[in-house]
This record gives C-alpha cells, sequence and structure tokens, in this order.
C-alpha cells in the first residue's frame, strides 16, 4: 500500500502557528521581538487542526476511478447544508486510521460526519470575522507538506494524482485549516496563560518520572534521504541502498554528519545539518520513531526504507519531557512587513525577494535594510532578535530558521504577524539557565493547555450552533 500523504505538523505542521495575532492586539515580552515570540514564553503550539495548522490530516488513498456514491442532504449547519459525498469523502479521510484501530465503518461515517459538521462552523465563524488566508499562505503550506513528506513539489503533486485527490481540491482543504487556524488564534491562543505553579507543578511531576521506563516524547532527529523513483527497477533500488549505506557508513566511521548531508541527502531544501527539530515523538513520521527507538542520542539509525526512499537517521536530542540542559540556539534577525490595505501580501513578497536579491548583490546590507524598512520592534537592531533556544519562534518560522546554514538568508515566510525576511548568523550549543528552563517548560505547559482550551472551545461552538440531522432518501 502506498504512503499516505501527511499532514503539516504544519506542524508544521504549518506547521506548519500559534499565539495571537498582532493585529488581533498581541503583545510581546518587554524583551522579545513584537511579532515573533508567543505572550509569556515565546513558545511554538502544536500544529495541526483542530491541533491546527493544517493537519489536512492524513490524506488517504482514493482512486478517481472509485464508485460515486448518491448525494443528498445529511444535515444541516446553521441553514449550510452538508451532502452525503462530503461525509463519504471525510471518511475515505480517516478510513486507514479508523481500520487500524478497528472501529466499525459506521462509526468512522459518524464521526466523519461529526468533524464535517464541526468544520463548518468553525468557518461560518471566520467568515463572520472576515478571517481569510492569502494565496501566498496557501503555497508555504503545500511546500511544508512536501518538505514533512521529503518530497519535491513536482514529487508531491505527482503523489497527490496518483492518489486521486486533485491538486485544486489538495489546495482548497489546506486554505481551509488555515482559515480555522486563525480562527484559533484570535479565539483560544491568545487567551491561554501559564502561571508558575503549573510550572512548578509540571517539574515535580516529571521528577516523579523520572527513571521510569518509557519511550522518548520528545526528539530531534538529523535526517538524509536517498530518493527512491517510484517506477525504479530492482537494480536502482539496489544502487541506490548501497549508497545509502555507504552514506551511514560513513558516519559511523565518524565523517560529520553535516558533511554527509550535503553530501547525500536528497531532502528537498536539505540544509541546516538535516535537523528536523525538537518536537514530541508523534509529530514525527511512526516510521522514524520506531526506527530510532532503542538508539541512544548521538547514534545513528538506518538505513531504513520508506515509499519515498531510504532514510539515515541521526538521535541529535532524545528527551522524556524533561527540559533539556544544553540546547542548540541560533541567533538571527529578520525583516518583517504586515500586509495591509496599502500593502498587499504580494506586494510585501516581491519587496522581500528585492531585498535579499540587495543583499546577496552586496548593494545592502541586511541590518540596513531592516533598520529602514523592518515593521517589527527589532528594526531598531538590525532586525536582531538575540539569541533563541528551541520552541522560542512560531513554528512556520523556526522552520524556516532551522533550514538555514549560517550567513544564509531564506525566501519570504509568512506567519500570522506578516512576511519575514530571515537570516541566520550563527548556532551555537548552550546551556540553560534556570529562568530559561522554566522558559521552556512554560512553553510546553501551554502547548497542552492549548489542546484541552481548543476542544472546550469547539464544543461550546457546536453547543451554540443550529444542526439539523435528516434522513437519507428512501
Amino acid at each position: 500500500m502506498k504512503q499516505r500523504i501527511l499532514s503539516l505538523s504544519v506542524a508544521c505542521s504549518l506547521a506548519l502557528l500559534a499565539g495571537a495575532s498582532a493585529a488581533q492586539g498581541f503583545k510581546t515580552n518587554d524583551n522579545a521581538s513584537a511579532g515573533m515570540r508567543a505572550p509569556g514564553a515565546g513558545l511554538t503550539t502544536p500544529t495541526a487542526v483542530p491541533s491546527v495548522a493544517i493537519p489536512a490530516a492524513s490524506l488517504a488513498q482514493r482512486s478517481s476511478n472509485a464508485p460515486r456514491s448518491a448525494d443528498f442532504i445529511v444535515a444541516v449547519v446553521n441553514s449550510e447544508p452538508v451532502t452525503n459525498v462530503e461525509v463519504q469523502q471525510q471518511y475515505e479521510r480517516l478510513r486507514a486510521q479508523a481500520e487500524a484501530n478497528n472501529m466499525p465503518a459506521e462509526a468512522a461515517r459518524r464521526q466523519a460526519l461529526e468533524m464535517l459538521i464541526g468544520q463548518k462552523i468553525q468557518l461560518q465563524m471566520a467568515a463572520e470575522r472576515n478571517i481569510t488566508v492569502d494565496n501566498f499562505a496557501v503555497q508555504q503550506a503545500e511546500e511544508s507538506v512536501a518538505r514533512q513528506n521529503s518530497m519535491t513539489m513536482p514529487e508531491l503533486r505527482r503523489r497527490l494524482a496518483s492518489e486521486g485527490i486533485p491538486e485544486e481540491q489538495f489546495r482548497a482543504d489546506l486554505k481551509k485549516q488555515l482559515v480555522i487556524q486563525k480562527l484559533r488564534e484570535a479565539e483560544v491562543d491568545s487567551k491561554v496563560r501559564v502561571s508558575d505553579l503549573e510550572i512548578d507543578q509540571y517539574l515535580r511531576e516529571q521528577k516523579a518520572k523520572a527513571g521510569l521506563a518509557g519511550a522518548a516524547t520528545q526528539l530531534n532527529l538529523g535526517h538524509i534521504l536517498i530518493t527512491v523513483p517510484e517506477n525504479a527497477s530492482e537494480d536502482q533500488v539496489k544502487q541506490l541502498q548501497a549508497k545509502a549505506q555507504q552514506a551511514a557508513d560513513k558516519i559511523r566511521a565518524g565523517e560529520d554528519f553535516n558533511a554527509a548531508v550535503a553530501e547525500f541527502s536528497d531532502v528537498p531544501d536539505g540544509k541546516g545539518g538535516g535537523a528536523m527539530g525538537l518536537r514530541p515523538a508523534d509529530r514525527y513520521p511512526e516510521l522514524f520513531v520506531k526506527a530510532t527507538q532503542s538508539t541512544a542520542q548521538g547514534a545513528i539509525a538506518g538505513p531504513v526504507r520508506s515509499p519515498a526512499g531510504f532514510h539515515i537517521l541521526k538521535v541529535l536530542e532524545k528527551t522524556s519531557g524533561e527540559v533539556p540542559a544544553i540546547v542548540t540556539q541560533s541567533h538571527a534577525r529578520h525583516i518583517l512587513l504586515r500586509p495591509s490595505p496599502q500593502l498587499s501580501e504580494a506586494q510585501a513578497v516581491e519587496r522581500l525577494q528585492d531585498y535579499r536579491r540587495r543583499v546577496l548583490a552586496q548593494q545592502d546590507t541586511f541590518e540596513d535594510l531592516a533598520k529602514r524598512y523592518s515593521e517589527d520592534g527589532s528594526a531598531k537592531e538590525g532586525g536582531d532578535l538575540g539569541w533563541a533556544s528551541p520552541r522560542k519562534f512560531v513554528p512556520e518560522f523556526e522552520e524556516a530558521l532551522n533550514a538555514l546554514q549560517p550567513g544564509e538568508i531564506s525566501q519570504p515566510i509568512a506567519s500570522r504577524f506578516g512576511i519575514h525576511l530571515i537570516q541566520l548568523l550563527e548556532r551555537r550549543e548552550a546551556k540553560l539557565n534556570q529562568r530559561e528552563q522554566r522558559d521552556m517548560v512554560r512553553s510546553i505547559v501551554r502547548e497542552n493547555k492549548l489542546e484541552q482550551a481548543f476542544s472546550t472551545w469547539a464544543q461550546e461552538a457546536r453547543a451554540r450552533a443550529y444542526v439539523e440531522y435528516r434522513d437519507p432518501p428512501q
């Protein structure tokens, strides 16, 4: 069976997205760059729709030749119909997971219907609040899905076509997820706070769990992918497997992992030493988690095979929920432009691309451009964001930052705060002091609270809505 297209997680998700939008009255820490760090701790949130972030949930394999279901209205949500075809399409997305959990087909269909009802309620609320998403954000979400599945954009489009998923439908689904994400940021994320008592409680719980058996809940993996074409011959597969084994052997013999990434990896934009970022284990592909389950920190796993090719994984960080004492910090600067009636998103992207060209051509410096044009509080410092630990920035910003090598400049990227151009200055390994460790704990606790807060909010929104179920025609 073909590997399913995974969601942003994003993370992605769009990873992939958290905190409140600056336009919603977001306030930064006194020491934080305006618009870049989440309230209180500057953390990132989980990625997924209900968790939001584009879950664009795992898209189930579908065939364009599959028989079509009869269409009729099965429910009405605040005067908007839900059709049988919509439910069947949602069911197809859930079917693989439902079968894995031994969920009866009828129960899975009911779950599909309830998910559609919840989605329609939230999209209606977003429309009432004039929440929209521009094409650039959808494009960025598409690219993030491709990266998280170790594909190029052409490969992603071919995979969607092979599974009978029209590209227009895929983009429309992503756009809906992004709209709901923005609604969540405004309605839920901005209201979640973490107290010092909750931080103390979390630390006590982690201390009590110390020494207990259990899989790591946080992973940061380095990744090398040797791509295997979909129609590769047996000889091609053997050659590529030998290439992957050669890469793994070189690393185990002492070669620098970053050098091996540059030499061997086919991951799109596979920079930054192939590091995928510290995240909960369940936000990695199950194949990666299983392959590294018994691998010590600093060691190599693989090559392991997936439909995309052969993967070599290095365990860069592995924790069981505790806050690491030593982390990799990044020193970066950025230029932020905020779209407005006077500056469209497309115009902001075009301006930032021109700034990037001018810096690369040595016609201007990044620092001077940030001072003149950036709409962030860091502008007076030339866009300098200082040294930042993992989880300091929102996911989409951090993903772009993690892909850079020192000295490199990103392409423009969108976040809830606007459009950014990022330059990575340097990286270092740093020991966290007590305050920094508590800041990281605040991020973890807030992520946990966000999921519960969103669930409660969604249930309340559902309770306020008018929903009428209809029997199928006889």
